[in-house]
């Protein structure tokens, strides 16, 4: 009877959107163009480096070399062996989704168990720094100084899920109580030249081999950024979000939060641009408020951003469930951090650089020119790009 009802609810789903494509057909079109917007222009060009170097890297031993490394700093704090701390690294430094992509691509080389996998995504997959301060501090609230408070509870919600996720699966997960091993540059070493002599694909090859994954992912990223922004627009159009938005009014005003910011928390629920977006522009409440509504979204990350993570997830035996799960933990971590970050982080530095707010130390204006950047030359990037996946393609298919 569930499998029925199940399949009634999919099917009525998918009708009732296709029919509010056919009758909404210029709100499905500009969705859909400023989704593509969004992946052809930024996107693309920022996580294809990202992807490509990560497979190199794994390719080449270099992961070994950080695990074993890593290891004595990994499996005391999370449970994890030492090529955590890789994916952990690079997923704050590209953004959504290489934190699923790299667990699926390490639990697919036995680097991880199942358990292990499950936790390591559980808190690697996060917004990237060029995010957070180009678009929502700068492009959306004009302020770089926030970009400081936003990334800090970010992240540091996100390392308390980690600290949370490494009691999941402990009864199941033996090899998770295993002793670990002393720091050894020379057993780093050792493992990373292993590895390399184990590769027996050229670098040629293994190089392209990288790009077409690389770009096949970002392929399937594209489609869902695409689809969710057309959903979210018909719900918008068929006065969905209305009413969903009265259901979170009663949320907000149990945390004594504005009511306009119903209807970005419903938006970003979907996608977290549009919902941070919303925010920004909400007609009460304060700047700390709309802060801690940013920080619940971004911890959230969207559906579009969860169903990215489980199109990835499904190719392996990890299970989607525990990361939904440390999504809504650090959807409420995540504000309280950023309550509790805001007078030392924000308020202060404000009174110590009265003028623009920013501490000396700190790369906020790299990071907007580095976001400038990417919106004024990812195009162009991105075509280059996908003609050389076509060239790849066809030289594969040319020595079958």
């Amino acid at each position: 009877m569930r499998s029925k009802l199940k399949t009634m609810l999919l099917a009525f789903t998918a009708t009732a959107l296709t029919a509010s494509l056919i009758i909404n057909p210029q709100a499905s079109l500009d969705a859909s163009i400023r989704g593509l917007d969004m992946w052809w222009g930024v996107v693309f060009p920022s996580l294809l480096p990202f992807y490509i170097m990560a497979e190199l890297l794994i390719g080449l031993g270099v992961v070994h070399f950080i695990g074993v490394l890593l290891e004595p700093l990994m499996r005391p704090l999370f449970r994890l062996p030492g090529v955590g701390g890789f994916v952990w690294a690079m997923g704050m430094a590209s953004g959504f989704p290489s934190g699923a992509k790299l667990s699926a691509r390490l639990r697919q080389e036995k680097y991880l168990s199942r358990v292990e996998a499950e936790r390591l995504v559980s808190f690697t997959n996060s917004s990237n720094p060029l995010f957070i301060f180009g678009a929502v501090a700068v492009g959306f609230f004009h302020d770089p100084a926030l970009g400081v408070i936003l990334a800090a509870s970010h992240y540091l919600s996100n390392f308390l899920v980690g600290l949370l996720m490494r009691f999941h699966g402990r009864k199941k997960d033996g090899s998770a109580d295993k002793r670990p091993p002393s720091f050894s540059v020379k057993q780093a070493w050792h493992a990373l030249h292993t590895k390399r002599l184990e590769e027996k694909r050229p670098l040629g090859k293994l190089i392209g081999d990288a790009i077409t994954s690389s770009i096949q992912t970002l392929l399937m990223v594209g489609g869902f950024i695409i689809l969710f922004s057309v959903l979210n627009k018909m719900l918008t159009v068929a006065h969905v979000t209305e009413a969903a938005s009265s259901v979170i009014r009663h949320v907000l005003q149990m945390a004594r939060l504005p009511e306009s910011f119903s209807i970005p928390v419903f938006s970003g629920m979907f996608e977290i641009t549009l919902g941070s977006q919303l925010t920004s522009q909400a007609a009460s409440g304060s700047l700390l408020q709309q802060a801690m509504v940013v920080s619940l979204i971004l911890g959230f990350s969207g559906f579009s951003v969860q169903a990215q993570v489980a199109s990835i997830l499904a190719d392996t035996d990890i299970r989607f469930r525990p990361y939904f799960i440390a999504r809504i933990m650090q959807s409420i971590l995540a504000p309280a951090c950023t309550f509790l970050l805001w007078k030392p982080l924000y308020e202060n530095t404000q009174t110590l650089h009265p003028g623009s707010g920013v501490p000396v130390f700190l790369p906020q204006p790299a990071l907007s020119d580095g976001w400038q950047a990417i919106n004024a030359y990812g195009p162009l990037f991105t075509l280059i790009c996908l003609y050389l996946y076509l060239f790849l393609l066809l030289h594969k298919a040319s020595k079958r």
